[in-house]
């Protein structure tokens, strides 16, 4: 019998504009205490995003059964026929009346510097759904979404005794150490960046070796540099994927969070997972946007295959 993940995080229109030029030739240094500033931006893309829609559109591409839960605005409605298209599982999509759905606007300069504005509208409703919502789930992720309902949905996991990730990413400056250390009890499982991984230590005042000694398993992404995975004591290093091209590296880790969920639904070991996880991160990077690449499970068996010299199942 198939097992089910429950997908907890945020779902966002991504509006990514282009400033063909610097934007330090447009900030006056000492002007920066009464900046007015316009940007002239020729092309934007509106792209379909957040950590939660990333990481259930990675899963489902997998083949793998997986409920979205998060709270979207009135405005939604284009991003639900996008996964009513995809035939992914809609259910607990709640809107939120009067609300827009989050929204983020990215503006990027010639130098890959970046100005983002960032609205989270329903998200902050979040918290409104319940775990014990879904009749049927086998593992869960708390990516990042409203600080309430990362909290409320990390101890509803925890009770219900259902193993879960806790993905922290860029919603960890809302929570104190205090609160920080709490999610690492509560979870079975902790994926961050190397950068969040440092900012946990720095919050909680523990050390990588502590934080792992807490949960099953802890795993570091370390971009071009692969990542690694502290389980049982062990530090298993993963080599990076080769991607064809590196077009634009947003929802790669929502990607590779998807590939740690199938490897752990199919009692994968750990490197398998980690290979795998980071296969579909390649795969992301080499297209512009979240959700525009496109696969299926066996593309990715034959890519595994090829690219570890082993199969995958």
């Amino acid at each position: 019998m198939s097992k089910t993940a429950l997908i907890c995080g945020s779902y966002a229109f991504d509006s990514i504009m282009v400033f063909q030029d610097q934007f330090k030739n447009h900030i006056l240094p000492d002007k920066v205490h009464m900046l007015n500033v316009s940007f002239l931006v020729p092309t934007m893309r509106k792209e379909f995003g957040g950590c939660g829609g990333n990481i259930a559109y990675n899963l489902h591409l997998l083949g793998a059964n997986s409920i979205p839960m998060a709270t979207v605005g009135e405005d939604f409605t284009p991003y639900m026929n996008w996964m009513e298209s995809h035939h992914m599982n809609t259910t607990h999509m709640k809107v939120v009346k009067g609300s827009y759905t989050g929204q983020a606007f990215i503006t990027t300069d010639m130098d890959d510097n970046q100005i983002t504005a960032f609205h989270p509208g329903a998200m902050s409703n979040s918290h409104e759904n319940k775990v014990s919502d879904v009749s049927v789930a086998d593992i869960g992720i708390v990516s990042p979404d409203g600080r309430d309902g990362m909290i409320e949905h990390a101890k509803q996991f925890s009770e219900a005794k259902i193993p879960f990730i806790f993905d922290p990413g860029q919603g960890m400056p809302m929570f104190s150490g205090e609160e920080l250390i709490t999610f690492v009890e509560q979870a079975t499982y902790v994926a961050v960046n190397d950068y969040e991984s440092q900012m946990l230590q720095d919050k909680t005042g523990l050390d990588l070796t502590t934080i792992a000694s807490m949960v099953e398993t802890l795993i570091i992404t370390k971009g071009s540099e692969g990542s690694e995975i502290h389980t049982a004591g062990d530090v298993i290093q993963i080599a990076p994927a080769k991607a064809q091209s590196t077009q634009d590296p947003t929802g790669c880790g929502d990607a590779y969070r998807a590939g740690l969920l199938y490897g752990i639904m199919n009692e994968m070991d750990w490197r398998t997972t980690g290979q795998l996880a980071g296969l579909l991160g390649a795969i992301k990077i080499a297209h512009l946007g979240t959700q525009n690449h496109s696969f299926d499970i066996d593309s990715i068996e034959k890519l595994y295959k090829k690219s570890y010299e082993e199969p995958l199942l």
